[in-house]
């Protein structure tokens, strides 16, 4: 639960936060608030804010990730929307994330622990390093040639224990190879 209450004030102060990709065209008739040195817009309303951008990511000391079912083109303009309630605490002295992971699409990502309070948390530095190598597990399976088992479930097995521990995929490959 966010006890936060985050306004047009105060979200951009060491926040993480998971907007949804909009269309352009929300936009089209919208007052702009904010126009940042970077050249991000922000639009903002009582439930929250609009966000066009061409970065996502790290932005300044915030984590804002864009959502979106469609493959996203770095260095390319597009507008995110987050609720108030959406922003969260962002800070490097707590674990605060948790790795999500779809075997069958084979895709991966981080959230913040308010979605999650059972998980097993990273610091958001450490989250994204992992999400970054559980994505190379699933793109090549050279690393497979030195296991005895099918690599789809040499893969589940890895990554899972990777998700709920702080081993390493070293230590963890090692591990299934005794």
């Amino acid at each position: 639960m966010n006890l936060k209450a985050y306004n047009p004030g105060n979200f951009f102060k060491h926040t993480f936060c998971a907007f949804q990709k909009q269309e352009l065209n929300d936009l089209a008739s919208l007052e702009v608030h904010f126009k940042s040195k970077t050249g991000s817009q922000y639009v903002y309303n009582a439930q929250g804010v609009y966000r066009y951008s061409n970065h996502w990511g790290r932005v300044a000391n915030c984590r804002w990730k864009l959502l979106s079912k469609e493959k996203l083109k770095s260095q390319d303009y597009y507008v995110g929307y987050a609720r108030w309630t959406d922003f969260y605490p962002l800070n490097e002295a707590e674990k605060q994330f948790y790795i999500s992971v779809d075997f069958k699409q084979k895709t991966t990502d981080f959230h913040h622990k308010a979605t999650n309070d059972r998980a097993f948390l990273f610091f958001a530095e450490a989250a994204q390093k992992k999400v970054t190598q559980i994505r190379k597990l699933f793109l090549d399976d050279k690393w497979a040639n030195y296991f005895e088992e099918d690599v789809d479930v040499l893969r589940e097995k890895i990554i899972t224990a990777y998700i709920n521990s702080n081993k390493t995929l070293q230590q963890l490959k090692l591990e299934l190879q005794e």
